[in-house]
């Protein structure tokens, strides 16, 4: 089966929805969970626009805006995963995926850069 990125990046943005549709509707989670909705699903959006990238410079632009918004999620988990409140076996596993998806992306994008010098 080939390995699709895109469809990993979809499933780990739904999973973070569905953990943060789960959580207590605290005032700090809310707000948390707000910034995490929108840092985890932007990869997946950015990295399809990185699919049509128009020169490799393009690409590598589009891969680390990719990179910066899973590091944020990963920040935004580990705050969250410090909540006495919150099932932190749950960040625990987003967070390995999200620092997968991040190994991932540099590899990438050093790759990249290492084919066009």
């Amino acid at each position: 089966m080939k390995y699709d990125l895109e469809n990993r990046l979809i499933e780990f943005a739904n999973e973070v929805i569905s953990f943060t549709e789960r959580q207590p509707q605290r005032y700090a989670v809310k707000i948390l969970a707000n910034q995490l909705l929108r840092s985890c699903t932007s990869p997946a959006l950015n990295y399809a626009e990185a699919q049509a990238a128009e020169s490799k410079r393009d690409f590598v632009h589009k891969m680390k805006i990719c990179l910066k918004e899973l590091r944020e999620t990963q920040v935004i988990l580990r705050i969250l995963e410090k909540r006495p409140y919150v099932d932190s076996e749950k960040i625990q596993n987003l967070d390995n995926e999200c620092d997968q998806l991040i190994q991932i992306f540099v590899k990438s994008i050093a790759t990249t850069k290492a084919s066009a010098a």
